[in-house]
């Protein structure tokens, strides 16, 4: 019958070619071992894992910042947004888009506000429909405020 979904099929497709090329760019952090702030955090809905290293400028501001990723590509291509706008935030700038991404993706699905002020947060809109997905989306996020609420030289 035309018009209407097939049964079990998703109403977007999650992994499109931007999706699939944005964890690509993850090569562009590397982490190293001398950065002043850094976290590990592991996803407790899918299992993935990341290490941030961040290191702020005089003005409390992300400087420089490295990654280890071992994530889905929805986990990936988040860490790698994440990435390419966060220096020159601050960690309240940070901080809110953490919390804003949550709640977009805790919303009515239909409803398309809310998405946070981030460059390329578009590209995730498809894995808002796909609940197992979110802690992955989230990882990078979390994963970057917390080591932004750490001491410098502590884990």
């Amino acid at each position: 019958m035309a018009g209407k979904p097939v049964a079990n099929q998703p109403a977007s497709k999650l992994y499109t070619p931007n999706l699939l090329a944005l964890a690509t760019q993850l090569a562009d952090y590397p982490l190293d071992k001398e950065f002043s702030h850094k976290a590990q955090v592991r996803s407790r809905t899918c299992g993935s894992t990341m290490e941030i290293g961040v290191d702020l400028d005089a003005a409390g501001c992300v400087a420089r910042l490295g990654m280890q990723v071992s994530a889905c590509a929805v986990g990936q291509s988040s860490a790698a947004i994440m990435a390419a706008g966060a220096t020159g935030r601050s960690v309240e700038e940070i901080a809110a888009v953490n919390d804003a991404l949550s709640a977009w993706l805790l919303a009515d699905s239909e409803d398309e506000t809310g998405l946070p002020d981030w460059p390329g947060l578009d590209a995730l809109k498809p894995a808002r429909e796909h609940k197992g997905r979110h802690g992955a989306l989230l990882l990078a996020w979390d994963t970057i405020t917390r080591a932004l609420s750490t001491e410098a030289g502590t884990r």
